[in-house]
């Protein structure tokens, strides 16, 4: 075979190598390419062998974010993808100076608008979010832009998602990574926390006191009420100890001034009895009174005085003459 001949052979058979080259396109999953046909969008790729016409078909290059810079590429990845933001400065409503660094989570849901509705997808995303969360920040104090993440998160997806909804985007998730007030505010808010912390320290230790002094009194309040309830107790005790010893003495002495009263009536009916026989009308009235007197005496409650009247003489007389009887009758 002559040279030129075997040289022809080899140019056809690496342009036919090359051909089929352009011909085949393989596309990973999770990615696609955008073909456009003479200048003009013709198709959108899907993972897998795809079949082009080569130098005709060609695909479109689109801008990517990757490890923070831009690249030019002609593959589109339908992953979802996060942006991690610089820090940027944005100023709160009450005028405080802070750095806020975001993370952005967004997937590409049509690699037709991500193409061709914006020109630098990534640098847009950024400077929108950095735009919409300067204005949602500018409407918050500090306070509340500290304590308020998940807030500023929800408004900051909506705003987005909505904005780049044209753009064929989704975006999925909105995280605010740090905030960074200045060192001045940051040493004002330590003093305010350690201020705080002793405000509560110096009330749970009043309130400890407090209760202490509460649990005392009502100790004390306990003990002398059940002293003084024990002295009553005592007290009626005593009482009643000395009113049944009194009452056993009152009835012991009221026996005893019976048992004497029914001897001594005994003894006098005697001797009135003695008194009427012998004649003496006077003597034996006067012996009939002294006995009633001595049953009232012994069965009287207030009966402790005997009134006698002043010319007695006589009759003293007659009791004398009835204490010689009564002694000649015992």
């Amino acid at each position: 075979m002559e040279p030129t001949t075997l040289f022809v052979l080899v140019a056809i058979l690496i342009f036919a190598i090359i051909f089929v080259k352009k011909t085949l396109v393989i596309i990973p999953q999770s990615e696609t390419k955008i073909i456009e046909r003479l200048g003009k969008f013709h198709s959108i790729l899907s993972p897998g062998i795809n079949i082009i016409i080569p130098f005709i078909d060609k695909a479109k290059n689109i801008v990517i974010l990757r490890n923070g810079n831009y690249y030019n590429s002609t593959t589109i990845d339908l992953r979802e993808q996060v942006y991690d933001f610089d820090k940027q400065n944005v100023i709160t409503k009450d005028n405080v100076q802070t750095e806020i660094n975001a993370l952005l989570y967004f997937q590409i849901m049509d690699p037709f608008k991500a193409a061709y509705e914006i020109d630098n997808l990534p640098n847009a995303i950024e400077k929108l979010t950095q735009t919409t969360l300067r204005n949602i920040i500018g409407e918050l104090e500090l306070d509340e832009t500290l304590t308020s993440r998940d807030t500023i998160n929800t408004k900051l997806r909506a705003v987005l998602d909505d904005a780049t909804d044209k753009w064929g985007v989704k975006v999925n998730r909105v995280e605010l990574q740090d905030i960074t007030p200045p060192k001045s505010v940051l040493t004002a808010m330590e003093k305010q926390m350690q201020a705080e912390r002793n405000k509560r320290a110096a009330i749970l230790t009043s309130e400890g006191e407090k209760a202490s002094q509460i649990l005392a009194s009502e100790g004390a309040k306990a003990a002398m009420i059940n002293r003084a309830e024990a002295e009553k107790q005592q007290a009626i005790l005593k009482a009643e100890g000395e009113a049944a010893a009194r009452m056993r003495n009152a009835e012991a002495e009221a026996i005893a001034i019976q048992k004497i009263a029914e001897a001594e009536g005994i003894a006098i009916q005697k001797v009135a009895e003695k008194l009427g026989n012998s004649g003496n009308p006077a003597q034996y009235l006067i012996a009939q009174k002294y006995i009633e007197m001595m049953k009232e005496l012994s069965t009287g409650e207030n009966n402790k005085t005997v009134f006698m009247p002043y010319e007695a003489t006589s009759v003293m007389g007659s009791i004398g003459g009835i204490k010689e009887l009564l002694k000649e009758t015992k």
